[in-house]
């Protein structure tokens, strides 16, 4: 009796680990992966600014290691700790924490750049993008390191209080990502360069025009063009290709005319976290084989 339950409550254990790896959200790992979020519409374009800002205020080094340089505990730049009450992220172990960084309104001071609290108006928010990032606390005599092992880009809104982050446009930020965010930093690399590099199709006339716009945020405003504006021209060719029609040899397109989208305004009324449908097929088939590993266990047990 004592072998059958061991083994029932190893399956339970088994059944617990998959119900919290199946409840993991989407890794971005590159710039290309950027690209596959449709921002302007359901996640605001100001989070590539915070994100930007995050990736070039932090420190990295040569293992992949990513140290805070300001104290989130002290509310630099409006950031403070994250309670992840609403089960938004995975529980943390002993000796970390969640905190989050990116509410305008907190940052009393003005630490963050006017690039982030004051942005063109085509990239303003509703101050609702938020990034959230774990830290490991290690003693090390007289001084603490805090060391950063995950990075998420989320959303946070509501009214009066009634507050709520948005799992269906959370992301996680890879280390890769960061350092790739890195190389377009304020005065950095050649426009040419990163055009190359990332396989822009940025003419030079244009990156002649990100310098005297931006100026030295031109890099910037290339990585706001690799990861919104050339997206939106793909989706925009191959709309004008499908609603084509064929004359002898010749494919005549119609005008294209980008189909009318209302502004993203979330749910208020969001109970909890909601899984997407690749994962609700994942936890389905995981339960399955757990279930016919249970049944096979049992009956071993009575042998």
């Amino acid at each position: 009796m004592r072998r059958m339950s061991g083994r029932v409550m190893s399956c339970f254990a088994a059944l617990f680990l998959a119900l919290a790896s199946v409840s993991a959200v989407e890794r971005l790992n590159s710039i290309n992966d950027l690209k596959k979020i449709n921002f302007g519409q359901s996640v605001p374009k100001h989070i590539l600014l915070l994100l930007h800002w995050f990736a070039n205020v932090v420190e990295m080094d040569s293992n992949n290691i990513i140290r805070l340089t300001f104290d989130p505990n002290i509310d630099d730049f409006g950031s403070h700790h994250y309670g992840n009450f609403e089960g938004l992220l995975e529980p943390t172990p002993w000796g970390y924490k969640y905190y989050t960084v990116g509410n305008l309104l907190l940052d009393q001071r003005g630490q963050l750049p006017d690039y982030v609290a004051n942005p063109r108006a085509e990239y303003e928010g509703r101050n609702w993008d938020r990034i959230v990032f774990r830290v490991r606390l290690q003693n090390t005599g007289w001084q603490t390191l805090q060391q950063i092992d995950q990075v998420y880009i989320t959303q946070h809104y509501g009214l009066h209080g009634n507050t709520t982050y948005n799992p269906e446009h959370t992301y996680e930020i890879t280390t890769n990502l960061l350092r790739q965010i890195r190389e377009f930093s304020v005065g950095g690399n050649s426009l040419s360069n990163l055009r190359d590099r990332y396989g822009s199709n940025a003419s030079d006339s244009q990156l002649l025009e990100f310098r005297n716009i931006w100026g030295n945020l031109a890099c910037l405003g290339l990585l706001l063009f690799i990861v919104i504006q050339e997206r939106y021209n793909y989706n925009q060719q191959s709309a004008r290709l499908q609603s084509g029609s064929t004359v002898g040899n010749n494919v005549v397109t119609q005008p294209y005319i980008p189909p009318y989208i209302p502004p993203y305004i979330p749910p208020y009324n969001f109970q909890g976290p909601r899984q997407n449908q690749g994962n609700d097929n994942t936890f389905l088939l995981v339960v399955l084989i757990l279930v016919v590993i249970c049944i096979f266990a049992i009956l071993a047990a009575h042998k």
